[in-house]
C-alpha cells in the first residue's frame, strides 16, 4: 500500500513526543494536570535527540525538508497546545487566560513557521547543526512550565497566576528577535540534568 509521507527511524521519536503530548492534552483537560506536566517533559526529551537521530541517517532533499516540517507541527502540539491545556487543568479560566491562549498560540505558530523558513535557507548555504536561535524556541516550554509546576508548593496561591504571567511572556519571548545560543554537545548533558531535576520536582510535588 502506498503511503504519503516518508518512513523511516528519524522520525520515530518526533512522533513518540507529539503522541505524549496528545495524551498529555487529555490528561490535563480530564483534571490531572500532574500527568500532563510529565507528558510534557517526555515530549522535551525526545525533541533533544530527534535531531542527533536525524543526523545518522543519509537524507534525501525532500525527507530533509519533511522532517522540518514534521518536527514543527508536533511542536506545535507538545509546547503549544499542551502546556495551555495543563495551566487549564490547573483551574486556569476565564477572558484573560483565554485571550492568553490565543495570543500564545498565534506567537508559537509564528515562531515555527518563520523557524521552518530560516532553516530551509540555512541548509542550503550551510551544513551541520544549527548554533544560533532567533527568538525564544518554543521547546522551552518543556522546561519552563513544568519547573513553575514543580515550585508550585512555594507559591501557594500564586501558583496559577504566575503560570498565566508565563504564558504571556513566552508568547512575547517566541517572536521578539534576540539571539539565544543552542547547546552543543557539552551542553545537552547540562539540560537532561536540569530536566531531570524538573521532573523529580514535579513528582514530588504529588499535585
Amino acid at each position: 500500500m502506498n503511503l504519503i509521507g516518508f518512513y523511516n527511524y528519524t522520525v520515530i521519536l518526533t512522533y513518540m513526543g507529539a503522541a505524549a503530548a496528545v495524551c498529555g492534552i487529555f490528561f490535563s483537560a480530564s483534571g490531572y494536570p500532574l500527568w500532563g506536566v510529565i507528558c510534557l517533559l517526555f515530549a522535551g526529551l525526545t525533541d533533544m535527540f530527534d535531531g542527533k537521530v536525524a543526523s545518522t541517517m543519509k537524507r534525501t532533499d525532500d525527507e530533509k525538508a519533511f522532517g522540518i516540517q514534521i518536527d514543527s507541527l508536533c511542536d506545535l502540539i507538545s509546547f503549544g497546545v499542551l502546556p495551555l491545556a495543563i495551566g487549564y487543568g490547573l483551574g486556569l479560566n476565564g477572558p484573560v487566560f483565554y485571550v492568553s491562549c490565543v495570543v500564545y498560540l498565534l506567537c508559537a505558530i509564528i515562531r515555527l513557521a518563520y523557524f521552518n523558513v530560516d532553516e530551509a535557507k540555512r541548509q542550503k548555504k550551510e551544513d551541520g547543526r544549527r548554533k544560533v536561535y532567533l527568538g525564544l524556541p518554543v521547546t522551552s516550554a518543556a522546561i519552563i512550565f513544568p519547573a513553575i509546576f514543580g515550585c508550585g508548593s512555594l507559591f501557594e496561591n500564586a501558583m496559577p497566576i504566575i503560570y498565566q504571567v508565563a504564558v504571556f511572556g513566552c508568547a512575547a519571548a517566541f517572536v521578539t528577535k534576540f539571539k539565544m545560543g543552542k547547546p552543543n554537545k557539552k551542553g545537552i548533558p547540562l539540560m537532561v540534568a536540569v530536566g531531570i531535576a524538573i521532573a523529580v520536582l514535579v513528582i514530588c510535588s504529588g499535585k
